[in-house]
């Protein structure tokens, strides 16, 4: 599938939001990749979609007009200082996972992220995970740090591991 004519990447509409939200949903009520612990709701989800997709970015990946995927920016930060980092997010159905839709999906990111002048880009990554380290080395993230025992979930303690890539240099001339 990578490369292939059939894997398309697009902007994300609140009309994907349920599509979305079976991809996800899967994340939260059986992994610890995700540290929500219940499912968002259709409408939670579908705000999100529009609130990261206006200010950052929120891309979907379909295969054969399904879709298989999707990364978005967010708020690394809320004070004002950070408003040029931003945190990102990939998640990809398990059908196709390790077929290079989710680095597909990053690199597309973080050309839309840079466009919008953000210059810092931040992912997390609960631990272990190899595939999600892997998958941000790949796309450029270098490994900043681990947040260790920081989130509970499933009566365990969880670490997290943070990246960081560079989008571009600056910030746009004001």
């Amino acid at each position: 599938m990578p490369g292939a004519p059939s894997l398309r990447i697009r902007a994300a509409t609140e009309t994907d939001a349920a599509a979305l939200l079976a991809i996800y949903a899967p994340y939260v009520a059986h992994t610890a990749v995700s540290f929500e612990t219940q499912v968002p709701d259709i409408d939670e989800f579908t705000g999100r979609v529009r609130r990261y997709a206006a200010q950052w970015a929120w891309l979907v990946a379909e295969h054969d007009e399904r879709i298989v995927g999707y990364a978005y920016g967010s708020p690394h930060r809320g004070r004002a200082a950070y408003r040029w980092s931003t945190e990102t997010s990939a998640y990809v159905d398990a059908s196709v996972q390790r077929q290079g839709v989710g680095k597909a999906l990053y690199l597309a990111l973080f050309e839309v992220l840079a466009a919008r002048g953000y210059c810092q880009a931040f992912a997390g990554m609960t631990l272990p995970n190899d595939a999600s380290v892997a998958l941000h080395r790949s796309v450029g993230f270098e490994p900043i740090g681990v947040f260790r025992a920081i989130g509970y979930k499933f009566g365990a303690w969880h670490d997290v591991a943070w990246a960081q890539r560079r989008l571009r240099d600056g910030p746009p001339p004001a």
